[in-house]
């Protein structure tokens, strides 16, 4: 499958992995305390991750993937503490003073901030259909979260905006780390943050639940939080930051959907028109096109790959089967195919649109 569609899949099913969770999580949130809860499920998604990366060391020997390397611990550790511990803690100290119309309306925040850190920080190509796109799909995920409008900003609602801006550094940042195994960087996240929000909610009185909810938490959190994470890690691979989060606001869609099918919950006239805004601009992305010249500087590097037009390296002593993961290098180049801002095309852009 070409990189793109790789990269579109796994976003796609990412997002729905998730929106699926929200529903699903709420409806044991009668049994478990929120921040318990939260805890939970990213805990449950270290551990399964955890017990996958054994079963694939042990079955396979080398893995096809690059391991992340000393020089990713750094980026590692951001991503950690900006979207495993101070997102789900800044999330938890709004939810418990802001109404949750508010909450709901808020949370749509992380998607507009994952596209302007892409955009404004780390440069990456947004022309006007992607944008128009993002602004479509992220319409449909404020029309679907709007019950009367907002109330009681205050505290609890800057609580919850700095959540989505932790949660919009952490995708930015993570595509700093696509280049490695997704499988390793979700299982780390999911370890640390489910071990820090689980001692967090204990020191402040909370108590485990029984054995059902805790089972319901654990399969919730390791396929909506576990494996969605792997599969967006994946996505911010192929496509970088912008196009992975305008993707990942369809999960909003996915949780209503799941909500109506699986609770019963009555379609609505906001739900169809939100379908509507979000099939535009799923449209829009996945009929971009952009293709100009661009010049390749040499790099270094180690990822999964196989022998494509980027790829024409000799191999010191080891012909392994495609795909495969070594240090390689690449040679300058200059020259002009269809891409997009995965990890070999990160370069600039002159000022205004680009082509599409």
């Amino acid at each position: 499958m070409d990189p793109r569609w790789q990269g579109i899949a796994a976003a796609l099913l990412s997002a729905l992995l998730f929106g699926a969770s929200t529903p699903l999580a709420k409806a044991l949130l009668g049994d478990v305390g929120p921040w318990m809860l939260a805890g939970l499920l990213y805990l449950a998604s270290g551990l399964g991750l955890a017990a996958l990366h054994a079963a694939r060391r042990l079955g396979s020997g080398r893995s096809s993937e690059a391991p992340l390397s000393r020089r990713d611990l750094p980026w590692l550790a951001a991503v950690i503490a900006a979207g495993g511990v101070a997102g789900p803690v800044l999330l938890m100290v709004g939810l418990s003073t802001t109404p949750a119309s508010t909450a709901s309306l808020l949370l749509n925040l992380e998607g507009l901030f994952t596209l302007g850190i892409a955009w404004v920080v780390f440069r990456e190509n947004v022309d006007r259909r992607i944008a128009l796109g993002a602004a479509a799909i992220l319409a449909g995920a404020l029309l679907l979260s709007w019950s009367g409008g907002p109330e009681g900003v205050g505290r609890g609602a800057v609580a919850i905006a700095g959540a989505c801006l932790a949660w919009g550094i952490d995708n930015n940042l993570t595509r700093k780390l696509s280049r490695a195994d997704p499988l390793q960087i979700a299982m780390l996240k999911g370890a640390v943050a489910g071990v820090v929000n689980v001692a967090l909610a204990l020191s402040v009185g909370a108590a485990l639940p029984s054995t059902g909810p805790l089972l319901g938490a654990a399969a919730i959190g390791f396929l909506g939080y576990g494996v969605s994470l792997t599969l967006f890690v994946l996505a911010l691979r192929h496509l970088g930051s912008a196009r992975t989060g305008a993707y990942f606001s369809l999960a909003p869609f996915a949780g209503a959907a799941v909500a109506i099918l699986a609770f019963g919950e009555p379609m609505t006239v906001r739900f169809a028109a939100a379908a509507v805004l979000m099939g535009v601009g799923l449209y829009l992305h996945l009929t971009e096109r952009h293709e100009h010249r661009h010049r390749h500087d040499p790099m270094r590097h180690e990822h999964r790959h196989v022998h494509d037009e980027h790829h024409r390296h000799e191999h010191e002593g080891w012909e392994g089967p495609e795909p495969h993961s070594h240090p390689h290098a690449h040679a300058p180049v200059v020259h002009a195919h269809p891409h997009y801002p995965d990890i070999h095309h990160r370069h600039g852009h002159r000022a205004g649109p680009s082509a599409a």
